[in-house]
């Protein structure tokens, strides 16, 4: 074993994990690969093969992100510069040394599995990580999401930043200042992330991408942006921003273009790139048909998280919801076809904001000025549809500041900013695109069909409707396209569509009101020009 530590460069790797407090533990597992994992887990009966090949494991209690658990550590770094809030919340500095010094101690007379890795794709803006998790699985999850260094670089690799993993400890709140038993904090001032608790993968992911947030538009004026990204056969590159369901995978999965990465990249002066090496895909309802990207890059090595088998077989039942809504994949990048070599590209030309409006007054698709892109950008709307959570029986508008605001640890306007200035320095324009419904509310209309919203970006890509004639939206103030080719003019005015002014006004006022309370928190940290962007009630029907 010290043979292939050797290899790759790991000189003296007692000393490396003890400089990290880490001792007395039984074996440590170096960079070794997913295979390896693979069996290491099903050794540890701690996962199966499903019939495609994919190790399928369950996560344990935590099948998704516990965000009231999430902390960073408030100190002379970011007590001024963090965005103090419900989702921000501080953590002692002095409590955090303590709770470092037990998880630490915790790996005492265990295994461990150890993986150097790297964040960013462009080398320019590229941050090392170590990564200790308690399970081989956890591992193979770092291998497949982070950047894979090679055998050279693992030689050369020292990390800017550490995590340390493990499910298996548990806090003691009352001692330990958590609000439970898990948690997941992150220390700037020490460069570290513990995450302890929780069997959840995707903490560790977005542990990092919270800290790319922090590092990035602060020290190297980089954008860092919760987005899908794809790029043509001319090198025109495009983003999708969107929320949970409102299609940001499955509409940046085109096989006319490339795709860049499905979650986290980064806007820089020289262009955009991927902070990640893998995707991780939901898999609820996932199909061949609906998904064939997806569904085919669940293979040998990939994880599948908390999915049920149908009876007595080892076939995935992507429709069983029984453990979790939030079933997953986590597999590397290579597995899509038709993924970019080294996802790195140029400046976007295009960036789609995607929303799910179960209200049914947004247009289709409209052309937003820079000022609304900002307004939309902070407000980061979707709806909630009834089915989707307990004692949801109507539509119920969502908000996430950035499309993303559990992971964004400086002010929404900070981001809103560095994405107008880099819009009207580049050209770039930007389009709101209603994945939701038509002709009426949920309930009442029906679904915008994906062929039409599939036609609409491809008109939006294509220039299609820079000559068309648009109108003007009387609340939201966006422009709308009266035309677009492939799709039926009669979806896209959403007034048109409803045939029914009263009723189209009184659920538009509804919902603009909620974008009006919902900004108030954040007036404090914009311009006045971006304040001007929000909707305005209609007290009378427009002739």
């Amino acid at each position: 074993k010290q043979e292939v530590m050797l290899q790759f460069g790991i000189k003296n790797p007692q000393a490396k994990l003890e400089d990290l407090g880490i001792r007395n533990y039984r074996k440590a597992y170096w960079n070794e690969s997913p295979e390896f994992l693979q069996e290491a887990a099903i050794i540890r009966e701690q996962g199966v093969i499903a019939n495609s090949g994919a190790l399928a494991i369950n996560t344990g209690k935590f099948t998704g992100r516990s965000p009231k658990d999430r902390f960073i550590v408030k100190d002379d770094i970011t007590a001024n510069t963090v965005d103090w809030n419900d989702i921000n919340m501080p953590f002692d500095s002095e409590a955090f040394d303590r709770l470092y010094d037990k998880i630490t101690a915790y790996f005492a007379g265990r295994e461990i599995f150890v993986r150097d890795a790297f964040a960013c794709a462009d080398e320019r803006y590229r941050l090392g990580v170590r990564v200790v998790n308690e399970y081989p699985w956890s591992n193979m999850f770092v291998y497949n999401m982070f950047l894979r260094p090679t055998t050279e670089e693992l030689q050369q690799f020292t990390p800017d930043w550490t995590v340390i993993n493990a499910p298996g400890f548990m806090a003691i709140p009352e001692v330990d200042g958590t609000r439970q038993e898990n948690f997941a904090i992150i220390n700037f001032t020490r460069r570290c992330a513990i995450v302890g608790g929780t069997g959840y993968t995707g903490e560790i992911k977005k542990g990092i991408f919270s800290v790319l947030n922090f590092v990035l538009p602060t020290e190297r004026n980089v954008l860092s942006m919760h987005c899908s990204a794809n790029v043509g056969k001319e090198g025109d590159v495009a983003i999708f921003f969107g929320l949970s369901g409102t299609g940001k995978t499955t509409l940046s999965a085109d096989p006319e273009r490339m795709l860049i990465g499905d979650d986290e990249h980064g806007w820089s002066e020289e262009g955009v790139f991927n902070f990640e090496g893998g995707c991780y895909a939901k898999t609820i309802d996932l199909s061949e048909e609906k998904e064939p990207d997806i569904y085919h890059a669940v293979r040998h090595g990939a994880i599948l998280e908390n999915i049920i088998f149908h009876p007595n077989t080892r076939t995935p039942d992507y429709s069983d919801s029984s453990i979790t809504q939030n079933t997953r994949v986590s597999y590397p990048i290579h597995h899509i076809e038709n993924a970019l070599d080294k996802s790195v590209a140029g400046h976007p030309t295009n960036i789609f904001f995607l929303t799910c409006d179960a209200f049914g007054v947004l247009p289709p698709i409209s052309r937003l000025s820079p000022e609304q892109a900002a307004y939309f950008f902070i407000s980061g709307y979707t709806a909630k549809v009834a089915g989707t959570e307990l004692g949801i029986d109507e539509p119920v508008p969502s908000f996430s500041a950035g499309f993303g605001a559990p992971f964004l640890p400086l002010h929404p306007g900070k981001y809103a900013d560095m994405l107008s200035d880099k819009m009207q320095r580049h050209g770039v324009r930007v389009w709101l695109v209603n994945t939701g419904w038509a002709n009426g509310p949920y309930g009442v209309g029906s679904r915008i069909k994906l062929k039409y919203t599939r036609a609409m970006i491809t008109a939006a890509l294509n220039g299609e409707l820079d000559q068309v004639e648009y109108h003007q939206h009387s609340i939201f103030g966006i422009a709308q396209p009266a035309s677009c080719p492939n799709v039926p003019s009669d979806i896209l005015s959403p007034r048109a569509s409803w045939n029914n002014d009263e009723a189209f006004y009184k659920q538009a006022n509804k919902l603009a009101t909620a974008f009006n309370n919902n900004f108030k928190k954040y007036e404090a940290g914009v311009s006045d020009a971006v304040k001007q962007a929000a909707p305005v009630l209609v007290q009378e029907i427009p002739a």
